[in-house]
């Protein structure tokens, strides 16, 4: 095999692939990036046995071939070489190196064998829509922050991808929830989600898929089955393993009689809550928020390191309700507001509350309180 090629193509292209690729791993090849040069340029490919990503990078193909060479030293040697440099790849007979030239640097790379390189074979893949890469970005970044990280509660550690009816219209809705809050977004469904099952994405894969969303006046396309999922952007094609199990029914969390209304300034809100929070301790960062007739005081009482209050002026006129929360997840949400209002719907001080834009939103949010 012998290849030449622009570092810059190179290094964007693994890049893209080399992050799949776990540090520590039992089996030696899963440690590696499989390089296979072709007519149509050099293919590069990484895998964790869940997750594979394929690119292909234009280059000059004296001798095609395939190997394998460790992903991430690799990728820190190509960072590492001088801009618009030429990379030359070469394999020569069976010697188990590579060796990579630009200008006067000079390297050779342990190899494995292209055989044992597994493939993540995706099989029938029936369901195929695309989505423009900013609204596939939308669903991603408005719901990713509520993925649980509690490994036994694994079917939570994804977002939930459906479509379905509401109000006549087909919509496809992205969901997650760690069971402390719950993030559901929706837009128009697109031509080609009739019939689709219900798939749970998993948190690695989101994470990629985010990553490789670089143009967002681009499209994705999107192919699914039961069990599996693909993303081609471009010149990249990622697909994935799905979490098998049953995300739980999300709409019974979903509070419909919350009537008590409090609206707020968000960056004044998000600023009293991040003041008033320094001082709550790091497992609990509970915030406290009394309300009262146009009136809401925070508070923080951490008996180790002392006490916060702050007082803004909100738009409230329901009853007098004392209610507690994390104050991470609150500022969490807050964030994903896009115009400068929020909404909140209240109940109780034990009952969910329903978080929103003002002006209305395709994206919900709600948040189990704290006692405090």
């Amino acid at each position: 095999m012998k290849v030449t090629l622009e570092r810059a193509a190179l290094l964007r292209s693994l890049g893209h692939v080399h992050r799949v690729v776990e540090r520590r791993t039992t089996i030696p090849v899963l440690s590696n990036v499989l390089l296979r040069a072709g007519s149509d340029g050099l293919r590069l490919q990484a895998t964790d046995l869940d997750l594979q990503v394929v690119e292909t990078a234009t280059a000059d193909v004296a001798d095609a071939g395939a190997t394998t060479v460790p992903a991430h030293t690799f990728y820190d040697i190509v960072r590492k070489l001088p801009d618009g440099s030429q990379v030359v790849l070469e394999q020569t007979g069976d010697t188990g190196t590579l060796t990579i030239r630009a200008g006067r640097s000079r390297f050779t790379l342990q190899t494995l064998a292209e055989s044992d390189f597994p493939d993540l074979a995706a099989g029938d893949l029936p369901i195929r829509f695309e989505l423009s890469a900013s609204d596939l970005k939308r669903l991603i970044d408005k719901t990713q922050f509520a993925i649980s990280t509690e490994e036994t509660r694994y079917y939570l550690n994804g977002i939930f991808l459906h479509a379905m009816e509401v109000e006549g219209n087909s919509v496809l809705r992205a969901v997650a929830t760690d069971g402390h809050r719950l993030a559901r977004v929706e837009m128009p469904a697109p031509k080609g989600t009739a019939g689709m099952p219900g798939v749970i994405i998993p948190r690695k894969t989101v994470s990629e898929v985010q990553r490789l969303v670089e143009d967002p006046n681009g499209s994705v396309l999107i192919e699914l089955s039961a069990t599996k999922v693909r993303f081609t952007l471009g010149d990249v094609v990622l697909t994935s393993k799905l979490i098998d199990g049953t995300f739980p029914d999300y709409a019974r969390v979903i509070p419909a009689g919350n009537d008590k209304q409090l609206i707020v300034d968000k960056a004044e809100f998000v600023s009293a809550v991040d003041r008033v929070s320094t001082i709550s301790s790091e497992r609990g960062r509970a915030v406290k928020l009394a309300l009262n007739d146009g009136k809401l005081t925070l508070s923080v009482t951490n008996p180790d390191s002392g006490s916060a209050t702050e007082e803004i002026e909100v738009d409230y006129g329901a009853s007098a309700l004392d209610i507690g929360f994390n104050s991470r997840y609150l500022l969490d949400i807050a964030a994903q507001i896009d115009n400068d209002t929020a909404l909140l719907k209240l109940a109780d001080p034990g009952s969910p509350t329903l978080i929103q834009d003002k002006e209305g939103s395709s994206a919900l949010y709600v948040l189990m309180p704290m006692r405090v």
